[in-house]
């Protein structure tokens, strides 16, 4: 009877630790999350497009290339500017505030060139922005051409994108995976652990206890054996 007692309760915590959550269960629940929103972000958003327009620092007969280089890194600074985005709002057909948002300019430390980007949910919208800026920058920085020494040139204009800048569904997807996959890894690192020391004493105690006591038919023969004395 004890034996079949004890079996059920075996079999009963047996099934209970089955049926039980494992530990490791925020990690695919994270990375399964990560996957739906990053999706439906892809899904939802408009797509962006992006148009470039290049133009370069040109030095005259009386000017050093170290000189034009230097001023390349100047007008790329002042490209988002006030002014230039005042030249530019007309042709860009947005307002100034809009287009600051809208155009960023980029320039390297080895070239005198200047990349000025434009970005929209609209293609063309996104060569006009580029274009009018780098038009605006040309005309304000040319007219201080004969004390600088420096010309601006359009090397090369912005033209419609055909394929959006912005990341697709299943790149999206694919990056809120690994988001949160990584989400779920750390929070498993970082998460308070049990000690299975302290799980297994309550249990441990009760043992010595009944370890310790005298078996039944040992405490009958000591009995007997103090009447006989």
């Amino acid at each position: 009877m004890a034996d079949t007692a004890d079996q059920k309760k075996t079999d009963h915590r047996r099934r209970a630790r089955f049926l039980r959550n494992p530990a490791w269960w925020p990690l695919p629940a994270a990375a399964l999350l990560g996957l739906a929103a990053g999706g439906a972000y892809g899904v939802l958003k408009a797509p962006e497009y992006a148009a470039t327009s290049y133009v370069v620092a040109v030095p005259d007969d009386t000017t050093e290339p170290a000189t034009a280089l230097g001023f390349s890194q100047a007008y790329a600074r002042i490209a988002t500017s006030s002014s230039t985005l005042a030249y530019a709002q007309p042709r860009a057909g947005i307002s100034a505030r809009r287009l600051r948002t809208q155009v960023r300019a980029e320039t390297s430390p080895e070239s005198p060139m200047i990349a000025i980007t434009g970005t929209s949910k609209s293609p063309a919208q996104a060569a006009d922005i580029a274009n009018a800026v780098a038009d605006a920058l040309s005309l304000s920085s040319n007219q201080a051409a004969k004390s600088t020494g420096v010309q601006l040139l359009l090397f090369s204009q912005a033209v419609a994108p055909t394929e959006p800048a912005s990341p697709s569904a299943p790149v999206s997807g694919a990056v809120g995976l690994c988001a949160g996959g990584l989400l779920g890894g750390l929070w498993l690192l970082a998460r308070p652990r049990r000690r299975p020391e302290a799980a297994a004493a309550p249990s441990a105690a009760p043992a010595e206890e009944y370890a310790s006591l005298p078996a039944q038919g040992e405490h009958s023969e000591t009995k007997e054996k103090e009447s006989a004395r």
